[in-house]
């Protein structure tokens, strides 16, 4: 095992003090720090030191992908790292979003590489047409990270990093100056467990509990959507629609009507603190569509290709297949294509977004996720207790939580205290971990 630096990632909704408290830093820090990133994202990698140097992860997988990555992942994947592992500390809401599956996104990346190759020659040809095509970064991608501090690691969260180049990513717009949607061929489901208590929203509940909701605010204009909701799942899609194709000029007095309806209630409040933000957003209306959860530390919320959410407040580890394709719904200045997010959505409800951790072995819980990309444990020790091992493929990135816990791949052991993080080799020895703390681990899913 080796230490593993990495950057934090200074978006405007973060938090200035979970993550330094995290660290044992100062509080409040001298400006948001939203996400700890703990990867080889080429947005913002996690290092190792080299010679008193700190060398990328991302670099160093490259060099040495069946040293790092082994045969089995490489095989499965390619010479890249497939998850990427964070913490994330949200302050205020994030931007409704939603991720393709495996086939859109290679389809959906395929079909804008060739538009993208089309404006290109035209650009190369000195098209005045071809030159306006030639991708131009939408606005917010090239959002800024700060240099790894109090020895953390990072990585940020898909959908506020978007377009940040993975290898085999593309940045920039399409033709006629459109951003891309789909920026590696890659899908991107998510699994985030609750450090903190944590609020989302995280899929479509029970449209009748919707269309109550919206109803309740007494606006005449909103009865289209409500009457598309009493049509159950099946009016899911149109009530969407709908809102997020609002006529520009009317938005924000819709807006203004619900966060100013005599009603009360956890829907009004939640209508409310979104319209302090976005005045003039639909999005403020589709949230009213989700599932708004809370979860207690130790909970998490898994988010499939398809499944619209957002993160609201509160600190949670995140883990993710490594892809930045994110479809964006509202709760930004940043592009929404409608037709496209309509396109990827499920327009099901989902019963219940939480899952609870499953014990594996004394010590050791997991939640199981259906994909191969990644899996992500949590290891409670103790001194007085017995060391855990963990027969874990590929590489390993382990982010101690609490305490103090010393990790050995049989390669080499570190010790890591809280905010710390180490990455291993894909060595065909067990993880052992022991001390007196708690720590999460992450893995593929092979």
């Amino acid at each position: 095992m080796e230490l593993l630096y990495g950057s934090i990632r200074d978006y405007a909704w973060g938090s200035r003090s979970a993550i330094a408290e995290l660290q044992g830093r100062p509080v409040p820090s001298a400006g948001p720090e939203a996400e700890l990133w703990l990867g080889a994202h080429p947005g913002g990698p996690a290092t190792v030191d080299r010679g008193g140097e700190r060398m990328s992860l991302t670099d160093l997988l490259v060099a040495e992908p069946d040293h790092w990555l082994g045969d089995q992942v490489v095989g499965r994947f390619g010479a890249r790292l497939p998850f990427l592992l964070k913490v994330l500390a949200a302050e205020a809401p994030l931007s409704l979003q939603a991720h393709p599956d495996a086939e859109q996104a290679r389809a959906g990346y395929a079909a804008e590489q060739a538009r993208a190759g089309y404006a290109a020659e035209q650009a190369c040809a000195g098209s005045p047409a071809g030159q306006a095509e030639a991708g131009q970064p939408e606005a917010g991608q090239a959002e800024a990270g700060r240099a790894g501090v109090g020895g953390g690691t990072g990585a940020g969260h898909a959908g506020t990093a978007a377009g940040a180049g993975h290898a085999g990513t593309v940045v920039g717009a399409g033709r006629g100056g459109r951003p891309r949607n789909y920026v590696d061929p890659y899908h991107k489901p998510e699994l985030l467990v609750a450090l903190t208590p944590f609020d989302a929203l995280c899929g479509f509940r029970d449209p009748a509990v919707s269309a109550t909701a919206l109803a309740g605010f007494g606006v005449p204009e909103l009865s289209p959507v409500v009457a598309a909701l009493r049509a159950g799942p099946a009016g899911l899609r149109e009530a969407v629609r709908t809102l997020l194709t609002w006529p520009d000029a009317d938005r924000a007095r819709l807006i203004g009507a619900v966060r100013t309806a005599d009603v009360a209630g956890p829907d009004a409040d939640l209508a409310r603190e979104l319209a302090d933000r976005y005045p003039a957003d639909p999005g403020v209306l589709v949230a009213l569509l989700l599932h708004h959860v809370r979860l207690t530390p130790g909970e998490a919320i898994w988010m499939p290709a398809g499944n619209l959410h957002a993160y609201l407040r509160g600190c949670g580890v995140e883990i993710m297949a490594a892809s930045d394709n994110v479809l964006r719904g509202g709760l930004t200045p940043k592009h929404v294509d409608v037709d496209e997010l309509l396109r990827v959505l499920c327009f099901e409800v989902l019963d219940d977004p939480v899952i609870a951790a499953r014990p594996v072995a004394s010590g050791v819980v997991r939640w199981p996720v259906p994909v191969d990309d990644f899996a992500l444990h949590r290891v409670t020790v103790e001194a007085s207790g017995p060391e855990v091992r963990l027969p874990l493929p590929g590489p390993r990135v382990v982010f101690c939580h609490s305490g103090k816990v010393a990790v050995d791949d049989g390669v080499g052991t570190v010790m890591l205290g809280p905010g710390q993080a180490a990455v291993g080799t894909a060595a065909a020895t067990a993880l052992v971990v022991s001390g007196t703390g708690a720590a999460f681990v992450a893995s593929c899913g092979i």
